[in-house]
């Protein structure tokens, strides 16, 4: 039986750092029978293995009954007994589009809620699909672009593209309007800027905007940009909240051939007449249904109706739900649909569920978790941007090194938490959903909703965050 390596008083952490001591609790036993994947424990919280005073632990058999406070079953049923516990509360960058500003999105509305069943958080990953695999038609090498941008596909090691860039950046060579959905961390991102950067290289009179639900997807796409435009003279201007619109502003009249950004504020731009969409011939709307559910929809549709009626859109999101499909009918001209979704869910990924009867004890059973040596780079997710300080304050007290991230934290407050997991400094992020798309932290190991998400939709994008490419990853959700 694997027991949690460290106590929680007295001796320190394995994470790092120290806290105060806590008490021991003693006298918990446990009564387990057989099951799979269950969430149990032995050992003292004080230190020293005992039968009592038990530690959850993976890979042991789901406990049946608890006496006197025991510790919740991982992925069992819900047990009575536990004994309750107080909750815790400007000037031209380099050639190749060079780096022009971040910043800050934000959202116009509230987001829908529903009720989630809760076996959909629950799915063994695979390396098996439900449709047979894509065999890929190209190689990047069999792309008709610029000699420039194929030096530079080779530079960056793009050999054999993913099935929605082998599918996609045909057509949008070819000047098509393209609707593509596929999952997370599938190479949706150099799909549409290939066609780009090779229709701006070309003629780079008319220009191109990528709309991004969030900042830091407006970010991330702006250093792709730069990295495969290098020596082509192409510019491009991040247009997002946060940062001092003056500054963008003063980019975007030196001249640029893009514009990535977010909905609100090249809306606030265009009022101010500084983008003006007669200019721009190329338009992406990039996780386009996560900018409906932030709200954005009237902002989009503003940005679109401004644009010249012969132009180029590229629409790529993860799921396609019918406000997309309106989107698609009232601004796209003969799109080609392509689909390379096999299901909801990434097959990479191993979903579970946490059964915590009792609030208080969700911080007690996501400390163990954390104390595993697997669980090695975290995205924890919360509804709210005061829970989510509140729960990083309580981890870093408790000798764990992590950060918040949510809308409210400066760009570069951010940007660093975002680094520090990047770079394995930390070992957890606790996020509010702004970190749920667009954010590529190569090799998380975990997601864990701490709190149950609001739609599936957004359980979806949140899980997208592990399994990338050809890895695998856990996603834990916590339930009552």
């Amino acid at each position: 039986m694997t027991t949690a390596s460290q106590p929680r008083s007295g001796s320190g952490f394995s994470r790092g750092g120290s806290a105060s001591a806590r008490p021991a609790r003693g006298g918990n036993s446990f009564n387990s029978s057989s099951a799979p994947r269950s969430y149990t424990g032995s050992g003292s919280r004080a230190g020293g293995s005992s039968s009592s005073g038990g530690r959850p632990s993976y890979g042991t058999p789901r406990s049946s009954g608890f006496s006197n406070g025991g510790r919740p079953a991982f992925g069992g049923q819900r047990s009575s007994g536990f004994s309750t516990r107080q909750s815790f509360g400007g000037s031209r960058p380099s050639f190749g589009g060079g780096s022009r500003f971040g910043g800050r999105s934000g959202g116009r509305g509230g987001f829908k809620s529903d009720r989630i069943d809760e076996s959909r958080f629950i799915n063994k990953a695979t390396a098996a699909t439900e449709e047979a695999p894509h065999v890929a038609k190209h190689t990047f090498a069999d792309f008709d672009v610029h000699p420039q941008l194929a030096k530079n596909l080779i530079a960056k090691g793009f050999v054999q593209p993913s099935p929605i860039q082998d599918l996609a950046i045909p057509v949008a060579l070819e000047g098509r309007d393209v609707v593509g959905v596929a999952n997370t961390g599938t190479g949706k991102t150099a799909a549409f800027l290939i066609p780009i950067i090779n229709s701006l290289v070309a003629n780079n009179k008319p220009k191109a905007m990528v709309l991004t639900p969030t900042r830091e997807l407006a970010q991330q796409i702006e250093v792709e940009f730069r990295a495969l435009t290098q020596g082509m003279r192409l510019w491009s201007v991040c247009v997002v909240g946060g940062l001092p619109i003056m500054r963008q502003i003063r980019t975007l009249e030196m001249g640029v051939n893009i514009v990535i950004g977010t909905p609100g504020r090249v809306k606030d731009l265009i009022e101010r007449n500084k983008i003006r969409m007669e200019e721009f011939q190329t338009i992406v709307l990039d996780e386009a249904d996560r900018m409906l559910d932030m709200g954005f929809i009237d902002d989009m549709r503003k940005i679109l109706g401004g644009m010249p009626e012969k132009r180029q859109s590229l629409f790529f999101s993860a799921t396609f739900s019918p406000e997309i499909k309106a989107l698609c009918g009232d601004f796209l001209n003969d799109p080609v649909n392509i689909s390379i979704k096999t299901r909801d869910t990434s097959a990479s990924v191993d979903q579970d569920v946490v059964r915590v009867p009792h609030q208080g004890q969700k911080v007690d059973v996501l400390h163990d978790i954390l104390n595993k040596p697997e669980v090695k780079k975290v995205l924890i997710f919360r509804e709210t941007k005061r829970h989510t300080d509140e729960l990083a304050r309580e981890l870093r007290e408790r000798g764990f090194q992590v950060s918040a991230l949510h809308g409210d934290m400066r760009s570069r407050e951010r940007s660093r938490a975002v680094e520090a997991l990047a770079k394995g400094t930390i070992q957890a992020v606790i996020a509010t959903d702004v970190a749920a798309r667009g954010i590529d932290i190569p090799d998380v190991t975990h997601v864990i909703n701490y709190d149950t998400p609001s739609t599936y939709d957004t359980y979806v994008h949140r899980i997208g965050r592990t399994g990338r490419g050809n890895k695998k990853g856990v996603a834990l959700t916590f339930v009552r």
